[in-house]
């Protein structure tokens, strides 16, 4: 599929237990070829998906080229700490929000001094939090080498576990888009 958001309706779509369907499973592969490409590096920072999206990365043979290693931000304080995000914007938007991704993605790269950030932040429940229910998603990606950046808001539906799934597959499409 070429066109981003036809994929990130198939994603939404798919019913996801424990495991990425075979159909979606090229989308990190691809993602890692292209970096390798143009060689760009890529790092990012997790809330909701808890190191997945880094994690499948890595499962891909000659991800070592592309990703040096990122940040699993599962609080605010940690936010704050390891990446710089100031307390006021968490305070003002609270944690799931788009300015919140889009701050994830762009300090993640800065602090790893990566081409590609990216940050995931949300809802995977089984509670709502901060007034946001159980499958909202902001995901932010931001290439430093072309200044583009896509951060976009996902009502993703599902247990914990598949929120968390799709929030990694919809990462990794958002970055082929900005690569």
């Amino acid at each position: 599929m070429d066109n981003t958001e036809e994929l990130l309706e198939e994603i939404d779509k798919v019913e996801f237990k424990d495991y990425v369907p075979e159909k979606l499973n090229y989308l990190p592969h691809n993602v890692v070829t292209k970096l390798k490409e143009k060689h760009l590096s890529i790092t990012a920072a997790e809330s909701l998906t808890s190191g997945m999206f880094q994690s499948t990365l890595a499962q891909i043979s000659g991800a070592s080229q592309v990703f040096s290693g990122g940040f699993v931000t599962y609080s605010d304080d940690v936010k704050s700490q390891f990446l710089g995000i100031d307390p006021k914007l968490i305070e003002k938007y609270t944690v799931v929000s788009e300015p919140v991704a889009q701050a994830m993605a762009q300090l993640s790269a800065k602090v790893v001094r990566a081409d590609i950030g990216v940050g995931l932040t949300g809802v995977a429940g089984p509670d709502a939090l901060e007034g946001n229910p159980v499958g909202t998603v902001f995901i932010g990606a931001f290439n430093q080498s072309n200044n583009k950046l896509e951060v976009k808001e996902f009502h993703f539906s599902g247990d914990r576990n598949s929120i968390r799934l799709k929030s990694t597959l919809a990462a990794f499409a958002l970055v082929e888009e900005i690569i």
